[in-house]
């Protein structure tokens, strides 16, 4: 899997590698409403999800993405060109879904991943040799108490929100010590940190 970075670096990483990617706010907070989603945002994240294999979600991410997304890929919801080019990446690329209470999933490419997480995501994982991006939250907290997520690449936002949710809310068993892959600034002032799990 290869991430692009906003100056244009690309990353090469290990084959079959999960990164969690969101946007954070300087404070934590990981509402979707807050932070900046320009163009400049949108490129980087439609690069990262072309260079990767597959998407993973849980159900409520899902189904804020399935609101929107699939309208913008198909022409009947206006949006500038650098929401087109996400929408249109991400209806091509395959997504899965954890639920438990949530079987049927109609947008174009999604599979319902089921089963013991542990083995169904690194079934995922070893399937997808580009690598699997997650982009939930809740999620994210489960996999990371796995020991599943290799790497966490997070949009700091250059804003205080004040408020939740946060971050790994839910909580880990014990601090995750990383490495630093890069930090590169983007022209709006975000920062984007790359880190993998330290050794």
């Amino acid at each position: 899997m290869t991430l692009a970075a906003p100056a244009g670096r690309i990353y090469t990483r290990p084959v079959g590698v999960l990164t969690f990617s969101l946007n954070v706010t300087l404070d934590g907070c990981i509402d979707h409403r807050e932070g900046i989603a320009d163009d400049e945002t949108h490129a980087f994240f439609t690069r990262m999800l072309e260079g990767a294999g597959a998407m993973l979600w849980g159900r409520v991410t899902y189904e804020l993405m399935e609101e929107f997304w699939p309208g913008v890929a198909s022409g009947d919801v206006d949006a500038p060109p650098a929401l087109q080019a996400w929408a249109v990446a991400l209806e091509a690329k395959p997504k899965y879904v954890v639920s438990s209470t949530r079987t049927d999933f109609s947008w174009n490419n999604t599979h319902h991943l089921t089963g013991d997480l542990r083995s169904a995501v690194q079934e995922l994982m070893d399937a997808t040799p580009d690598g699997v991006m997650v982009g939930s939250d809740m999620l994210a907290t489960e996999l990371d108490r796995l020991d599943l997520i290799d790497e966490y690449v997070f949009l700091l936002q250059p804003q205080i929100a004040g408020h939740g949710p946060s971050l790994f809310e839910a909580g880990l068993a014990a601090t995750r010590s990383l490495e630093l892959v890069s930090a590169e600034p983007m022209s709006n002032g975000v920062i984007v940190v790359h880190y993998r799990r330290a050794e």
